[in-house]
């Protein structure tokens, strides 16, 4: 036996060292993109998004967005609407910077993206993704991540602000509670309460949300719902609309189509035009999700 463990362990020891080189090969990598010497330290946001003629390729010669121009204010919340493929989640890269457009610009507060210090675009910038990772951890850690200073009474005001109090202090440990590696040890709703709290607690002026299909009750959806008014309010959201509830709030909705904008306008007035908005609310009814939607590429969030 004692040999069968050494083995074992030999065996393990191997594995770990074949994903430790592989590890450190990947944080040696040099990135591809730095900030420039003169980089704008952002020392506070108002939150104004504009996009001038911009268009993006993932390869040289692609193009998955053409000549998107648009400007969203301060407080705002655009909703971006289409089908799989139409761009939406490559306008979402572009506004966290997770890639460089082609042509055009992007503005932060009129500032062009590229000359913006990345770690002070990204502090006050959240995501909310369909599939957040959790950290092996508590509740409160997780919640915590990306906000290392604040204190389990913040914690809590933000939890009373988003009424999610009860439900997760309902969980074995309250805010202690253990979620596991990747949160396996929640629900598909605890953990996307989980995110909202989290990014509430950061406070970002500019908040991209890409709404979760994942199967939740319907107790926990409506919950959600809510919160997503309270944590959408005064920041400048940028949300990939799958329920008619949030598009109706929108102030502004963008018809994307083969990496274009087809259609731009509020609930009503899109409508009211009978193009294409009008022909993907037929496949609507109350409640449900819009169908053919895309997610966010899977990027780790900052909040």
């Amino acid at each position: 036996a004692p040999i069968s463990i050494l083995g074992s362990q030999y065996n393990q020891a191997l594995t770990a060292m074949a994903g430790a080189e592989r590890l450190y090969r990947l944080l040696d990598t040099p990135p591809e993109w730095t900030d420039a010497v003169d980089a704008v330290e952002l020392q506070s946001v108002r939150g104004t998004v504009e996009f001038r003629d911009v268009s993006f390729g993932y390869e040289p010669g692609q193009r998955v967005l053409r000549n998107i121009s648009f400007a969203a204010e301060r407080g705002q919340m655009i909703a971006l609407v289409g089908h799989t493929g139409s761009g939406k989640s490559s306008i979402i890269n572009l506004i966290a910077r997770f890639y460089r457009a082609t042509s055009g610009v992007v503005l932060v507060d009129g500032v062009d993206i590229c000359r913006l210090q990345e770690r002070s675009l990204h502090r006050r910038m959240g995501i909310v993704q369909q599939q957040n990772f959790l950290f092996s951890g508590s509740v409160a850690d997780n919640i915590r991540f990306g906000s290392p200073e604040s204190t389990d009474a913040d914690i809590r005001r933000v939890l009373q602000r988003l009424d999610f109090e009860d439900l997760l202090e309902a969980l074995p440990a309250g805010l202690a509670t253990q979620v596991g590696e990747g949160g396996a040890a929640l629900s598909a709703g605890q953990r996307q309460l989980v995110c909202f709290a989290r990014a509430m607690l950061a406070d970002p002026a500019i908040l991209i949300l890409d709404e979760a299909t994942s199967s939740i009750d319907s107790a926990t959806e409506a919950r959600l719902q809510r919160a997503l008014e309270t944590l959408t309010q005064g920041r400048t959201s940028f949300v990939v609309a799958h329920r008619l509830s949030t598009i109706r709030r929108a102030d502004q909705v963008l018809v994307l189509d083969h990496g274009q904008i087809a259609e731009r306008g509020t609930h009503r007035e899109l409508l009211a035009k009978g193009g294409l908005y009008s022909d993907l609310h037929a496949g609507f009814s109350r409640g449900t999700t819009l169908p053919l939607v895309e997610s966010c590429a899977g990027r780790v969030s900052w909040v």
